[in-house]
């Protein structure tokens, strides 16, 4: 189905659907109540064919490019329908399982996540190791012959895992290699959350949400067939996020920014400050959005994304920033006084947007990656 055709039956679709898959979810509500629905979402989506599309049919999809399924996720957004960040999820995770996992546990376990029957996580991120991945430490022994061992034994610690609390599955980087192996030395695996050794500790963030979480891990078994690609190969799975993750993960938060500029434009000020204020904001989400647009088409053709997407994340994460202080600028008192709804949503939001530069790979790392990578300044270590 053309990009077009599909946007206009899904947007009358969901025109006529609005009131039913609003009820009872009013933004930004609890943690909570923003998970049950995303599921609720995801489940009727799904028994609608929505869901299915973009997605492979060998996993419950009914083909079609991946833009279609972006175009789903932006237009929940831009009706406040689901989180963007929670949302985008499924598309940083299932094309993992689809790319690497067995074809059997493949077209198991991604119907169910895209259905709304399962939530699945990312263990990447540890203590200590920032935005240098590859010096993680998080360490998977094989019992036996690691060629031949049936079962791997999973110990160490992850940090600012999404969702962790609510997952039945983890998408997990070990080490398996030598401790001074960097990328070479890590190994992808498939770890069901109830599996004994497992603890889940959520870490209250400023907004008051509970969204990340450390998770420990304590001599817990997980068959060698749940490896995610090959023994020591767990970079390349890594990698792979990366392009969904600069590509429909940021065509959703911008269609969520977007409708979030049109609120602040329906009830400030009609003045001249308040017009340079929005104006600014607006040709910062359009650049934005052209940049976005030129990622997602580049991936849907086959291209490999690679440090170019620095620049989409850079400029994502100054959208967030540009926005909420806008909000709070024309709309006095909004952020810090206000208890109404409307002032929980704009505080809550307003304190998630100050971590825009932080999480995915900070502000500063994404510039010197620009910097080396595409403009050839300085020496890439």
């Amino acid at each position: 189905m053309h990009i077009a055709d599909f946007r206009a039956k899904l947007n009358a679709w969901l025109d006529a659907h609005h009131a039913e898959l609003a009820a009872p979810f009013a933004p930004p509500g609890t943690l909570d109540q923003r998970v049950a629905q995303m599921q609720r979402m995801k489940s009727v989506l799904f028994e609608a064919d929505w869901m299915r599309y973009g997605w492979p049919e060998h996993v419950g999809g009914l083909g079609g490019s991946p833009m279609l399924r972006t175009e789903l996720g932006a237009a929940l957004a831009g009706r406040d329908l689901a989180d963007p960040g929670l949302f985008s999820l499924i598309e940083v995770l299932a094309p993992t399982l689809i790319d690497f996992a067995r074809p059997e546990l493949a077209a198991e376990v991604v119907p169910r996540l895209l259905s709304g029957a399962e939530i699945w996580c990312q263990g990447f991120s540890e203590p200590g190791t920032g935005s240098d991945l590859s010096s993680l430490s998080c360490r998977a022994e094989p019992d036996g012959d690691p060629d031949t061992a049936s079962t791997w034994r999973i110990n160490g610690q992850k940090v600012w895992t999404s969702l962790a609390q609510y997952a039945e599955r983890c998408v997990l980087l070990t080490r398996t290699g030598p401790a001074d192996s960097r990328h070479r030395g890590i190994t992808a695996f498939f770890v069901d959350m109830d599996t004994p050794g497992i603890t889940v500790a959520p870490i209250e963030m400023i907004n008051g949400m509970h969204e990340f979480a450390e998770v420990f891990f304590d001599d817990v078994v997980v068959p060698a067939d749940r490896m995610l690609g090959e023994l020591n190969g767990g970079w390349s799975v890594a990698m792979s996020i990366l392009p969904y993750e600069r590509s429909s993960c940021f065509w959703q938060r911008i269609a969520y920014l977007y409708r979030r500029l049109e609120m602040i434009v329906e009830v400030a000020p009609d003045d001249d400050r308040a017009a340079e204020v929005i104006g600014n904001a607006f040709l910062h989400l359009h650049m934005l959005r052209s940049r976005s647009r030129v990622t997602q088409h580049r991936l849907a053709d086959g291209a490999t994304l690679g440090a170019e997407t620095s620049i989409d994340k850079v400029l994502v994460a100054t959208g967030d920033h540009i926005v909420y202080d806008a909000a709070r600028r024309l709309l006095p008192g909004i952020v810090e006084m206000d208890d109404s709804d409307a002032g929980e949503m704009w505080r809550t939001e307003y304190l998630y947007s100050r971590a825009a530069t932080i999480y995915g790979g900070t502000a500063e790392v994404q510039r010197n990656i620009i910097a080396r990578r595409l403009l050839d300044l300085g020496t890439d270590a």
